[in-house]
């Protein structure tokens, strides 16, 4: 096998552990809101597509599914998100295991301290570190290493099985 065919064989892992790990992102997420009702009006993949262009109607469209309004729009990015970052963790782990370390959690959790406490602030997408609230701090690191754990074990059983057939 070539390098350039490891690399997508390992990235397209990453793609398939991000869409596996996304719903068990969003699970966390009914279990342990990370944010008020009322700063999740628009959340933080809303307020992104607004600050780039899009309009509250285009980023709060929804579908109805057995009588929820389900925001499509945002999910479209929450998937988007996990599966890219979870390519980008399955490659850059294949060369440096390091970043594998706990399982991928704190790998999780720099992913959390990154986006959350760093860019998103940054970038006007959520208040800054200290102005959100613990409850948000506490779901989101601890969901975002369940999220890592989740990729770093679909990987393992998908790469393993991939390996099985060569």
């Amino acid at each position: 096998m070539t390098r350039r065919a490891s690399i997508v064989k390992i990235a397209s892992a990453g793609v398939a552990a991000g869409l596996i790990s996304g719903l068990v992102k969003l699970g966390w997420e009914a279990l342990l809101p990370p944010r008020t009702p009322e700063r999740d009006e628009t959340n933080p993949p809303q307020e992104f597509l607004q600050q780039h262009g899009l309009t509250k109607e285009q980023t709060h469209a929804t579908y109805e599914y057995n009588g929820h309004e389900i925001p499509w729009v945002s999910l479209m990015l929450h998937f988007g998100f996990s599966s890219g970052i979870s390519a980008f963790y399955s490659v850059l782990g294949h060369y440096v295991p390091l970043v594998k370390m706990g399982n991928g959690t704190m790998f999780g959790l720099a992913t959390w301290a990154g986006a959350h406490l760093i860019a998103m602030p940054m970038l006007g997408i959520v208040p800054d570190a200290k102005d959100q609230p613990a409850e948000e701090h506490i779901s989101e690191a601890a969901g975002h290493m369940v999220w890592n754990w989740v990729n770093q074990a679909v990987l393992d059983d998908l790469l393993a099985r991939q390996d099985e057939k060569q």
